[in-house]
């Protein structure tokens, strides 16, 4: 047999073999053993205090929590080792199984090249503390990943989408497309389960058309996978952050949501975008409460006042360009912060607090 033949047959380069020839040689049956396999990496972490301390602190104040989840809060710690390390030595030390196989996945969307051109908005309700459930709203980034905005609150419905969208104007500018599931609050459903009616708009649906940005409803949970799976992350972190640093209000939880965990979410899981650039647009059409509101028909009553909701009537103020307002027909704004206005036509009678009572002119609405 020639050395081409043996190589081949073994299944290694002619060169390889060449060289086996030559350790043969040497050292004889002990001269092919590779020495590779009697030494320990230099890198491999020894079982000492470093992995007791992992695992007693998963035990004591993490247990339950994701392997990338514990990761982070052991880098945040000064944990220097890898997310396979954290997640071997726990599985080695039996505090999880061993997740199964994944099967095939369809296909992924390409996100959107620049960022702005395409924003998500949605809402997941569970658990946040312990025996409360809100809703948690959230516009991301299609480009990035890039949560704009976080809160909970306690129902999610057109005044929480509205408040969403209004915090990414305010703090970057117009965005291009609006992407959503098909909920009441931003689309009218004539049939359950049917097409969404793109010419009777709801409130939010008027807001959007307003500032010039495109709605996109969805046809399935599987089509806003991303959001989705965003999601799925929330779920898991945040009940055990928040529990962990002791939180039961709302109020607290949002301002965590805020000044914490936001911006460590953002430093692991946004992705920059596929091209420079941005396609934001600076706001600059006035004040955007007056824009990003409920908007609802009313006439006005022979005693001068709006009746709305049924629990409060809106004094209109004398105007000396008109003797009054009875019978005319005027549009009430509730704005996000629950303040109101009355306007007839494009003119503004009068800004309203929350209990209906005509603000002074002067002050300044938060709108």
């Amino acid at each position: 047999m020639t050395q081409a033949e043996a190589a081949s047959r073994l299944g290694v380069c002619g060169r390889t073999f060449r060289r086996y020839l030559s350790r043969y040689e040497q050292g004889g049956m002990e001269g092919l053993i590779d020495r590779r396999l009697m030494h320990v990496s230099y890198r491999r972490v020894p079982v000492d205090d470093e992995v007791m301390r992992l695992t007693e602190k998963y035990r004591g104040r993490h247990e339950e929590w994701s392997a990338k989840h514990l990761c982070a809060w052991y880098r945040k710690d000064g944990g220097a080792r890898s997310y396979t390390w954290v997640k071997s030595r726990r599985q080695e030390a039996a505090l999880v199984p061993q997740a199964k196989a994944r099967g095939a996945h369809r296909k992924r969307r390409e996100r959107s090249p620049w960022p702005e051109l395409m924003i998500h908005q949605d809402g997941s309700r569970h658990e946040g503390v312990a025996g409360q459930k809100w809703d948690l709203i959230v516009t991301m980034d299609d480009a990035t990943n890039e949560p704009y905005s976080m809160f909970f609150v306690e129902e999610e419905d057109t005044m929480s989408s509205l408040q969403g969208v209004r915090e990414v104007i305010e703090l970057l500018g117009l965005f291009s497309t609006f992407y959503s599931d098909r909920g009441s609050h931003y689309w009218p459903t004539p049939e359950a389960g049917g097409k969404v009616d793109q010419q009777n708009l709801t409130p939010f649906g008027q807001a959007m058309k307003h500032l010039g940005i495109e709605m996109i409803a969805d046809c399935s949970p599987e089509a806003r996978g991303r959001s989705e799976r965003m999601f799925r992350t929330h779920q898991d972190r945040l009940p055990r952050e928040l529990a962990l640093a002791g939180i039961t209000d709302r109020a607290d939880a949002n301002r965590y949501l805020t000044g914490i965990y936001r911006p460590v979410f953002n430093a692991e899981f946004m992705q920059p975008a596929m091209e420079e650039g941005s396609a934001f647009v600076d706001w600059i059409g006035g004040p955007l409460g007056d824009i990003l509101c409920e908007r609802f028909e009313r006439t006005v009553g022979n005693d001068h006042c709006v009746s709305f909701e049924g629990r409060m009537n809106l004094q209109t103020p004398n105007d000396r360009h008109r003797c009054h307002h009875v019978k005319a027909k005027v549009a009430v704004l509730r704005r996000t912060d629950h303040t109101l206005a009355i306007l007839h036509g494009p003119r503004k009678l009068a800004d309203y607090d929350e209990a209906g009572k005509v603000m002074p002119p002067n002050l300044k609405v938060a709108a």
